[in-house]
């Protein structure tokens, strides 16, 4: 393949499951490009295959067809095991339910994916990553002893501590009330600014979707984009 500046690339990628009525395809061929450091909001109703096509971009799930590129690696070729490495070298995931472990910290929650990946300033970083999201104070408080803002702030850092090229977010505003929801999103876009990092979101909140340079719009597991171009005033695909 021919090294690109897109972050993400997908061909014509679907997915199919295997139901007790039969085969049940989940998306319909998708094809579009991110840029690096864009900003991308997928919406759609709940069942449209948001949150399936966002496992597929991250990894976390294989294609049944197609083609996905991530920072020009061929996630469609990769077994579990590579897609792994992948995610822990260049991809950073926060969950609509955090996703803490219960029985660490807030400070050795945050570690824990710099340890994995064998960095040995796990602890200098996730202090600093405590900091960046305001929470220095509570490093030593465990996950039920936070609110749902400050477990989400935690999930925010956790995401960010090795410095990701690319961070997906599941509904990241979903469990919140709108002040922590309003708190969540300015971070989420400070970091994307400061680091660079390219933010692909699944969300409900047409607030949130419009902070994003792009909109894609899922539709019976058919992607359409929605954004807006200044200049002409129509839709466009990117």
């Amino acid at each position: 393949m021919t090294l690109t500046s897109n972050m993400i690339s997908t061909k014509a990628i679907t997915k199919t499951v295997t139901t007790s009525q039969g085969e049940l395809q989940i998306l319909q061929p998708i094809s579009f490009d991110v840029k690096a450091g864009e900003t991308v909001a997928i919406v759609g109703a709940s069942g449209s295959g948001k949150s399936t096509l966002l496992g597929l971009l991250a990894g976390l799930d294989q294609v049944s067809s197609g083609e996905i590129y991530l920072d020009n690696q061929p996630l469609h070729t990769m077994d579990e095991e590579q897609r792994a490495r992948l995610r822990g070298e260049k991809v950073g995931f926060i969950f609509q339910s955090f996703m803490l472990v219960q029985s660490l910290t807030a400070l050795e929650n945050i570690m824990l994916p710099a340890e994995i990946a064998g960095l040995k300033d796990a602890r200098k970083r996730a202090q600093e990553a405590l900091e960046q999201v305001g929470l220095s104070h509570r490093g030593s408080h465990y996950p039920n002893q936070l609110s749902g803002g400050e477990q989400q702030r935690v999930a925010i850092a956790r995401a960010f501590i090795t410095r990701p090229k690319i961070l997906f977010a599941d509904e990241p505003t979903g469990n919140l009330d709108a002040a922590n929801g309003e708190k969540i999103e300015n971070l989420l876009f400070d970091l994307n600014q400061q680091l660079g990092t390219t933010l692909i979101l699944v969300t409900h909140d047409n607030e949130l979707a419009a902070r994003c340079q792009r909109q894609l719009k899922m539709q019976g597991g058919v992607l359409e984009d929605t954004s807006v171009t200044a200049v002409e005033g129509q839709r466009h695909v990117g």
